[in-house]
């Protein structure tokens, strides 16, 4: 499998008549586990934020949420991919990260310094900050984590 990404869009399938926000929608990406998916996962949430007519803090929460946890898999897990699943129901959006890798601490230290602004780098504690639950399950076959959103 090739390391490299398309330059080809990711959509998300949504019905065409626009389901009312009561009704759930799952959605799945998978992308290779490498720097350039995390913008475009990142993207993907965007745009199911903006397909179900979500608020702009839902898009904040959700766009630094993927970012920081697709970035840990590509950065920490080996993984050769890695899947993001997004659940929206009436109350919550709910995503998930999987990678097939084991843990691994960065080969060398960060270049960039430590910036408030950043939208990553600072673990779990940043996406704990914008869900109201996060879950991690670490297993010999991989990592999954749950985070997720109240809408």
């Amino acid at each position: 499998m090739s390391n490299s990404i398309s330059s080809r869009p990711v959509a998300l399938a949504v019905a065409p008549d626009d389901p009312p926000r009561s009704a759930r929608l799952t959605a799945s990406v998978s992308l290779p586990a490498v720097p350039e998916s995390v913008p475009r996962l990142r993207r993907t949430a965007r745009a199911l934020v903006r397909n179900r007519r979500l608020s702009a803090d839902v898009a904040e929460a959700l766009s630094v949420i993927v970012t920081e946890l697709v970035t840990n898999a590509v950065l920490h897990s080996g993984s050769a991919d890695v899947s993001v699943l997004f659940e929206v129901c009436d109350t919550a959006l709910t995503v998930r990260v999987r990678d097939w890798g084991r843990w691994r601490e960065r080969a060398a230290p960060r270049c960039e310094p430590a910036d408030v602004d950043a939208a990553f780098g600072r673990g779990l504690d940043l996406v704990d900050a914008f869900a109201v639950d996060t879950t991690v399950v670490r297993t010999a076959e991989g990592t999954l984590v749950e985070a997720v959103i109240a809408l």
